[in-house]
């Protein structure tokens, strides 16, 4: 399904990141697997996936924090000199906090690492792609960026402003081969999730349709599709991905 496709990935090291990792290899992509900070575990995953599947996957290593090591990673990822076909910006944080009580600080770090870092490495990696002559570039938002949910104003509105972006490079990007699109995941199964107390997460779970808890494999499926192929003629969209969760 990815056969002959390089894509960078970001926040492989766990949860949706991960799973989407391990999916792209397994459908023949080779990947540059960007994660936070080197461990021996991920570098052994790496290198295991890589002769399991036949393929590369190069861990590349940058904390969005710090603006400097993302333009280290994109530079890295840019000598490597593979053609550039998929995007997919996964990694992000939450600072969970009251409106009231939210800080300018929580709302920095927030939006560096879920919207101005990520906006960044896009800039680089999209001209990677223009020339391969274009490619799919994939954010993940959440169901936060048009519901709202009580304590996470910082993580809404950051996960929102990608929205606003995606629609936009959507229409700069559509003309030169490039279709951008997003995912907005509800609550699913990752470590985020865990940390949750169980009676909020029992209570978001009861207004599915589903009933259940989405897991990490089921957004990795859908953010395959929009890398592939199969979604030629998608973009500047968003999907949710929710268990149809109502408000």
């Amino acid at each position: 399904m990815l056969q002959g496709k390089t894509a960078v990935i970001t926040g492989c090291l766990q949860g949706i990141g991960r799973n989407t990792m391990e999916l792209f290899a397994a459908r023949g992509a080779d990947i540059f697997a960007c994660a936070y900070k080197p461990s021996d575990d991920f570098e052994s995953l790496t290198k295991e996936l890589s002769a399991r599947h036949g393929v590369r996957v190069i861990p590349v290593y940058c904390d969005l924090a710090d603006t400097g090591e993302v333009r280290a990673a994109a530079q890295e990822i840019q000598k490597a000199k593979l053609p550039v076909h998929i995007l997919v910006n996964i990694a992000g944080i939450t600072r969970d906090a009251l409106f009231h009580m939210v800080t300018m600080d929580q709302l920095l770090e927030t939006f560096q690492i879920n919207f101005f870092s990520q906006i960044m490495f896009s800039q680089y990696i999209t001209r990677l792609m223009l020339r391969s002559g274009g490619g799919s570039v994939i954010f993940t938002s959440s169901i936060t960026a048009f519901d709202g949910n009580e304590g996470q104003l910082a993580y809404g509105a950051s996960k929102a402003a990608l929205i606003g972006a995606m629609k936009t490079m959507s229409r700069e990007l559509g003309p030169k081969g490039i279709r951008v699109n997003a995912v907005a995941p509800g609550v699913i199964d990752t470590p985020l999730t865990n940390a949750v107390p169980p009676d909020v997460t029992a209570l978001k779970i009861a207004r599915t349709g589903l009933k259940r808890l989405g897991t990490a494999e089921e957004v990795a499926s859908v953010i395959l599709f929009l890398a592939s192929d199969q979604s030629a003629h998608v973009t500047g969209q968003t999907f949710r991905i929710d268990g149809g969760i109502a408000s």
